[in-house]
């Protein structure tokens, strides 16, 4: 169900299949700490979204490996951060391509925390364009109650923690250095911040949280969740209409309106 692999002449009986629906996943390239390596958020968007393609029969579009990843700064290696405008207009051209394709129903699914805001500006923009394309952002961390628990219990500003590392211990562990877990740990510094400072100002290695817990069955485990819980919001999606039959584009003529256009033709 990869985009990718389907022909221009099995398309459309793949979109009419599931509601006309894709979804992309969108990671990043960026350093995960001492003990990871740097594509974790775009292996994560696109095992879980491959997964849910099976399940579900949506079909999910190439993943994106660059994110905004800018708050990362200069001081370790590895990572390549795009800026949030060149984010939004990337993906509103894939949304703007997939909607002449076909897609009336897109899933953005996002496993990198600081892509949330382009690509919300982006779903707004996509919108405003085509009346009948129905966009979500789903950032995965905050996928689900058990979903959230998870990612957020070592650390509120999670990086390269417990929950990233047991996941890919499960789903790709030649991107973990297990002799590099028990230092990797490092506390979380921004519970009495103000501002929203970059990780060079909070983190010493480049981690918040405490990856020497990880093991392979809590991420198989939590893995699972991520699947689960994302399938069902998919399903829904795939049946999902607006609330109310109203184009985004017609004027309500209402009395005041009208009175005044006849006064002012």
């Amino acid at each position: 169900m990869r985009w990718s692999d389907i022909t221009w002449e099995e398309l459309p009986s793949v979109l009419a299949r599931c509601g006309h629906a894709a979804m992309l996943p969108v990671g990043a390239t960026e350093q995960h700490g001492p003990h990871l390596g740097c594509g974790v958020d775009s292996v994560i968007a696109e095992e879980l979204c491959a997964e849910v393609a099976r399940l579900t029969g949506v079909p999910m579009l190439p993943t994106l490996p660059y994110g905004c990843s800018l708050g990362h700064s200069r001081r370790w290696p590895g990572t390549i951060g795009i800026t949030p405008p060149a984010l939004i207009e990337f993906v509103r051209q894939i949304g703007e391509w997939a909607y002449h394709g076909g897609v009336r129903r897109l899933f953005i699914v996002n496993a990198h925390v600081t892509n949330a805001a382009p690509l919300r500006c982006a779903l707004e923009m996509l919108r405003a364009e085509h009346d009948d394309l129905m966009v979500t952002v789903i950032n995965t961390a905050q996928l689900s109650e058990r979903v959230r628990e998870f990612h957020f219990a070592d650390a509120a500003d999670w990086h390269a923690n417990d929950a990233e590392t047991s996941v890919m211990l499960a789903i790709a562990p030649a991107l973990v250095r297990p002799q590099r877990l028990a230092a990797a740990d490092d506390v979380d510094r921004t519970g009495c911040c103000v501002f929203p400072h970059p990780v060079n100002r909070t983190s010493r290695n480049g981690v918040t949280g405490r990856p020497s817990q990880a093991t392979v069955d809590k991420g198989r485990q939590w893995f699972g969740w991520l699947v689960e819980d994302l399938a069902a919001l998919v399903r829904r999606g795939c049946t999902e209409t607006p609330p109310l039959d109203a184009s985004y584009f017609d004027v309500l003529a209402t009395p005041s309106l009208q009175h005044a256009t006849k006064e002012n033709p």
